[in-house]
Parts: structure tokens; sequence; C-alpha cells
């Protein structure tokens, strides 16, 4: 055989030779440090304080929220997430055995947990956020599993993803865990306290505040380099403030107990959780106990400072101005006072309230939007919340009274624009 005849067969050789050896470590890096799972495995059944640490821990991982359709039952799955790439529908966590967990055992649950693969071992979608999920301990895992093993079986059949090609593919998921998820497991700093440590946990673990509270790339993964320093939730709009920044929603100046009844009862004398915040206080936080809650608090009140680059606000038009306080006077000074005071324990001041001034205006559009509501909690059980505006403004008027409020009584913060507006509504 000529060398002409040869070239192309020994270009499809190298290029074949490539692929196989790309797919080895794709798949490798997909399996590293699994355990194999015990298919007899058959668990005890579970002594009652490991249900009841159990039924504790899935509040501290808010796992009813998504694992629960609106008007459906509990844990039962079903649940529409819209992401970028399409939507995830939660699967069912109740004991069925033909729909749910009644087959797994406890290493298959921890193997979801830790490694983000089913029973099956089919790959997750991170929507379920196993890329936090894998710090926790085995100990916590089984805990969790014995209460999910404790509930009463439900028959519902888990929805099929509607997820866009090639996000549709555990071909494309396999590339993208290789790339971005790494199990791990948690590590006590012993130069901290044993509360900071346990803060750590809950914040990086079960609590998985980073799901949010970062920023994430096209391909839609964090990263750990973004601990915490605040990002746009996909899809809902709203910013979730760096955690290491005073200027948004760092609590490093705060009080311990300020920042506990922040997350205890979805308020202070100067915040109020709203948005995605106050689902995660009405479902989650205020049922932590004072210890944990402390914990979480050493954590944060700890966390390295990060103070974002401030651009030069620019000029707030005369035209809008105008506009905006014609609106804020008709419209919002009533509650809010003449100079954005507030007034007692019911209504915000918005002079140097940080949802107003932050480089980010998208909540604050949110809030004029939607309203703005508080979770109902024992420490706050008749939350008085902010009407909706949305339906009476037009995008240029919601932006007048924005740039007019941000720019107002010290504020200095830039304009908001229409189009900022159209991109949140």
């Amino acid at each position: 055989m000529n060398s002409w005849h040869w070239k192309p067969w020994k270009a499809m050789a190298s290029l074949l030779l490539a692929v196989v050896g790309i797919s080895a470590i794709v798949g490798w890096m997909n399996v590293r440090g699994e355990d194999p799972i015990n298919e007899n495995h058959v668990s005890e059944k579970p002594l009652e304080q490991v249900v009841s640490r159990g039924a504790y821990l899935s509040r501290a991982g808010n796992c009813a929220a998504c694992h629960t359709a609106r008007g459906g039952v509990a844990f039962a799955g079903g649940r529409a997430i819209e992401t970028p790439f399409g939507i995830v529908y939660s699967s069912n966590l109740t004991p069925d055995p033909e729909t749910g967990i009644g087959r797994w055992n406890q290493a298959h649950f921890w193997r979801a947990m830790h490694h983000g693969r089913s029973r099956d071992g089919r790959l997750l979608y991170p929507a379920f956020p196993y890329p936090d999920y894998t710090h926790i301990t085995r100990e916590d895992s089984d805990a969790l599993y014995a209460f999910l093993r404790s509930l009463p079986p439900v028959s519902k059949a888990n929805l099929t993803h509607d997820l866009r090609f090639p996000y549709n593919s555990q071909v494309s998921l396999a590339v993208w865990r290789a790339l971005f998820f790494s199990p791990a497991s948690f590590e006590e700093d012993a130069s901290r306290s044993t509360e900071w440590n346990r803060g750590a946990y809950l914040v990086r673990g079960l609590g998985h505040c980073q799901a949010c509270h970062a920023p994430r790339n096209i391909f839609g993964a964090t990263t750990e380099a973004a601990n915490l320093s605040g990002g746009l939730i996909p899809m809902q709009n709203w910013y979730a403030p760096s955690l290491r920044s005073k200027v948004e929603a760092g609590v490093q100046d705060w009080s311990a107990e300020e920042t506990i009844s922040l997350l205890r009862d979805g308020r202070t004398s100067h915040a109020t959780a709203m948005g995605p915040m106050a689902d995660v206080v009405y479902g989650s936080t205020q049922y932590l106990s004072e210890t944990d809650l402390r914990a979480m608090a050493t954590f944060l009140r700890d966390l390295p400072r990060e103070e974002p680059q401030k651009p030069r606000p620019e000029f707030v038009p005369v035209g809008v101005r105008t506009l905006g306080a014609r609106i804020y006077k008709a419209q919002c000074a009533e509650c809010h006072g003449e100079e954005g005071e507030g007034g007692g324990n019911l209504y915000l001041s918005l002079a140097g309230q940080r949802t107003v001034t932050m480089q980010s205006s998208a909540n604050l559009v949110k809030i004029i939007i939607n309203g703005g509501f508080a979770p109902t909690t024992a420490g706050n059980p008749r939350p008085f919340g902010m009407p909706p505006f949305g339906q009476n403004l037009s995008n240029a008027e919601i932006a007048a009274v924005a740039s007019f409020v941000r720019s107002a009584w010290g504020n200095n913060a830039g304009p908001v624009s229409e189009l900022d507006v159209f991109k949140v509504r």
C-alpha cells in the first residue's frame, strides 16, 4: 500500500484513539472515588432518633421546597425547575418501590448525595445541588435516608426532563461533570472554632448557599473561587447578593444576634428577607436550632471582605428624576417617608438601604413590580408586605422611580433604564 493511501487511515486511527482516550478519561472522572454498591444491602428499621435527625436535616437542606409540586404531596416530586437549558423535574423521594426510592438502600442514597449518581448509575443533573451536598457526612446522609424511608409511600411517576439538545444527553452531562464536578468531603479547619466549622459545614453543604450566592458560567457551573460572591439566579432574575461585601449582603459588621434574627425571623430593624431568600427562611432556616443558627452567623460574619469596584454612577436625567419623584410621592412616601426615612418597625428606611444602593438594581425592580413580602415566622407571625405596582406602572415609570430612589437622600447609585426593567419583568 503506497503512502498516499495510508495517510487517511492513519489519521482516522489517530482520531479514533483520541476519542477512545478522551472517553475513558471522562468516564473515569465520573466514577472516581466511588465505593462499590451493595445491591443486597437492606437497611434495618431506622431508630426514632435517626429519623428525627433526618427530618431536621431535610429542613436544613430545604429539600421539600424542590421535591414538592405546587398542591402536591410533600417529597413526591414533580416540581418544574426552570434552567437556561430547559426544565428539570424533581424526583419522588417517598419510599414507593416503583416510582420513589423504595428500592434504594443507604449506599444508593449516599452515592446520589455524594457523587450525583442515581440508583441505576444514571448521572443526575446539578439542578439537584449535589456539587454542594457532596460535602455532607455519610452519617447525615444515612439520617436523611432514614427520614425519607419513614414517609408514607406515594405512587407518582417521575416526569421526563424537558431539556434541549445536547443538554438532554448523558454524554453531555458526563463531560460537564468531568469539567466542573469533583466529589469532596468537608474538612474542618483546625485553626477555627468548633462553632465556625459547624457553620461552614451548614452553609457550604446542606444549606447549599453557593447555589444562589455565586455567579455561574455559560455552562451553569459555579466555582469555589466565586465562594458566596453573589450572582443572578438563572430564570428567576433575582440577584443573590454577595455575602462577602458589606455593600451587598455581608454581615461582617452585624452582631451575631442581628444575623440570627434575619435567618430565623426573616427580618431585623434594618433588613428584610424577600424573594427567594424569604422562601429559604420560611421553609428552612426558621426551623434550625439556636446552636446551628449561631454557628452559621459565626461563619458568615467571618467571611473575607471583598468589595466590588463600584463604577462612578451616571447622572440621572432631570426629566427622569422629576417623574420618579412624582411617582414616589404618590405611591411610596406614605409608607417609606418623604425623605425615605421609613416608618417604625413596619416600613424600612430606603435611605442607605443596601437593596436600593447596591450595583445591581434587579431586586429593587423586582420588588417594585411584584411587591415585597417577608416570610411568616414565629418571630414575625404577621409580616407586613409591600403591594405590587407592576400592573399599574409602565417600564419607564418603574425605571424612573427606581432611579429616583437610588439617587435621593444621599444614595449614590446609578440610574435604572427601561431595558433593566424589561430584563427582570
